[in-house]
């Protein structure tokens, strides 16, 4: 029933990556890019899957699609009922079943048992329905997944990596089947979302990032390797539940928690090469800040909080504009929260501010303010502020609450970080109106219960003047007979498009120009269709186009800059992107 395996060198299909016609990537192994869908594959792992293996197998498992020939080629008669469903009735069964589940955490639990049994047709229903079921495999829903992870675990999707394995982190990255990794997404679990520290039930993290990785930016799910690294836990719920499942110990800090993440870096490069992106997810800011500035001259380092929600809020207060006015420097902008996020985005305003108009970072961050949890970050408080926000200390008395900051700056936009839910205060959102004819408010914080203010709380108050964006989904607005649409500013815009860009270019580092490229790409993807509903993101129906640009911006940065390794650069970087995009479309099998 099986047959021995190829040599390893062989790939199931013959992509040349130096062919004059755009043809998808290099070694595509397992037959996942777009360029290959017409050709014929050969469903091995260590052996040729056939029989029941084969239905086990969730990259090469059709269901109830294996044709009459594959039946009888690979044993399946008898095994199967006798219908042939093609995949699109597959699809349209699976998303009337998760249309009757009525609690989100039972359609999550749902989506990631189907990828358990069959990848392919999970990611078809994800690409095809992705409006509907983005905020089940990420926010909101997945925040709730990773508070009972503990209860719904079922079999691992990724490596845990934990204090036990210090000194051997090396050997537990080998455990890994697949030695061909471009993406790795980290977390440690201290900052999930804003829900706290969550340990090593923050998997459903990383877990649902490369699942993002893959159906909107493209990379093969065989490339992505989602880890959790364990180092305890202060949460004392968790370490009292009888069902969690890391470590019961306090979180380790200092020399010991930087050694074992050093040491973990190392082994990374070392079996995966200079060329794995490495992207970390929900870092305490303590940790965030330093091992992005630590890493990020050695190793290709992403952090999604720092530089991915940076890049995301750019493009919207660009895409702004044009129902704002002015340019960048012309507006004044607020933070409320001087994180991982605020600070991010802000550094990365003033960057896009100087390189427009040749002043000085320094000069540019004068028209950005930032609220924390003592009040406006001044001067006179410089002492005693943490590195981040050292830079975001203008010359100003002290203001203590966020109402009274906003009368006294006179901020365009108004951009929450905090974490902390409706802070955004009828009052707060009134002095804004009267302030500005169009006021930006962009409430970001997530899950939707930490959000600044609602959608339809920003429209009422502001007499249905506002420019509104949030970081999780909220339904339409009707206000004084006119229809609302709020728009979304989720990451999700940018880091796929971002990762693949980098993948694509084989880039070895990660620059500040990359990441305004890839705001320049997403806000030329809103139109005067969007902008007349007053959106200035645009739809995630189109999101693979979106990726498509946003990774070929990428990628041109990063032959411009001289990071690129995979050359020569193809004439067309946008074509090129989309013929090495993973297709879910099912295969025919020899």
């Amino acid at each position: 029933m099986e047959s021995k395996m190829k040599e390893k060198s062989e790939s199931v299909v013959d992509m040349s990556p130096t062919s004059a016609v755009v043809e998808g990537g290099v070694e595509d192994i397992y037959g996942e890019d777009c360029a290959t869908e017409d050709q014929l594959i050969t469903p091995w792992t260590f052996q040729v899957s056939s029989g029941y293996n084969l239905l086990r197998d969730p990259r090469y498992n059709k269901g109830l699609a294996f044709t009459e020939q594959e039946r009888d080629v690979h044993y399946l008669r008898g095994i199967l009922p006798p219908a042939v469903m093609p995949q699109e009735l597959q699809e349209k069964r699976l998303m009337q079943t998760l249309r009757r589940y009525e609690v989100p955490l039972n359609k999550y639990v749902a989506l990631m048992e189907l990828q358990e049994r069959n990848e392919r047709l999970f990611y078809k229903l994800l690409i095809d329905n992705v409006e509907e079921l983005l905020p089940i495999v990420y926010t909101p829903t997945v925040g709730e997944a990773c508070q009972k992870y503990g209860s719904i675990f079922r079999r691992p999707q990724g490596l845990y990596i934990s204090l036990k394995e210090k000194g051997r982190i090396l050997e537990v990255l080998k455990n890994w089947p697949e030695r061909k990794i471009q993406v790795i997404v980290i977390t440690d679990g201290e900052r999930i979302l804003g829900l706290g520290d969550l340990g090593c039930q923050g998997m459903g993290i990383p877990v649902g990032k490369l699942a993002l990785y893959t159906a909107l930016g493209g990379v093969r799910p065989s490339a992505c390797l989602p880890i959790t690294i364990d180092v305890g836990t202060n949460n004392e719920q968790l370490l009292n539940d009888e069902f969690y499942i890391g470590l019961r110990q306090k979180r380790a800090t200092g020399k010991e928690y930087h050694d074992f993440l050093d040491e973990f870096m190392k082994a990374v490069k070392q079996n995966y090469g200079e060329k794995v992106l490495v992207q970390y997810e929900d870092f305490g800011n303590h940790n965030a800040f330093e091992l992005l500035a630590k890493y990020g001259s050695t190793h290709l380092v992403f952090n999604d909080d720092i530089q991915g929600t940076a890049a995301v809020v750019l493009a919207g207060l660009v895409a702004s504009l044009k129902l704002l006015g002015g340019s960048l420097a012309d507006h004044t902008f607020l933070f409320f929260g001087a994180g991982e996020a605020g600070t991010g985005i802000a550094e990365l305003i003033a960057l896009a501010i100087s390189k427009k108009t040749n002043a000085p970072v320094e000069e540019a961050r004068k028209n950005i303010w930032l609220v924390d949890s003592k009040g406006l970050i001044v001067s006179s408080r410089k002492e005693s502020l943490q590195a981040h926000k050292k830079p975001w200390a203008h010359e100003h008395e002290p203001v203590n609450n966020l109402l009274d900051t906003v009368k006294a700056i006179k901020p365009t936009a108004i951009i929450g970080t905090s974490g902390v839910g409706r802070t955004f205060t009828k009052e707060v959102i009134e002095a804004m109106a009267s302030i500005n004819k169009r006021p930006l408010i962009m409430a970001l914080s997530n899950p939707t219960e930490q959000s600044e203010c609602t959608a339809e709380e920003a429209y009422a108050w502001s007499e249905g003047r506002a420019v509104f964006a949030s970081g999780s989904p909220f339904p339409p607005v009707e206000y004084n007979n006119k229809l609302h649409i709020p728009s979304q500013a989720n990451n999700c815009y940018i880091f796929p498009g971002f990762g693949f860009g980098l993948v694509m270019a084989g880039a070895i580092r990660v620059h500040n120009d990359m990441l305004l490229a890839a705001s320049e790409a997403l806000a030329g993807q809103v139109t005067e269709e969007h902008y007349v509903k007053g959106i200035i993101y645009p739809p995630f129906g189109i999101i693979r186009k979106i990726s498509a640009h946003i990774a070929a911006n990428v990628a041109a940065r990063a032959y411009g800059l001289g990071v690129a390794t995979r050359l020569p650069q193809p004439a067309d970087l946008v074509k090129y992107a989309e013929s090495c995009f993973y297709s879910p479309n099912y295969r025919c099998y020899r």
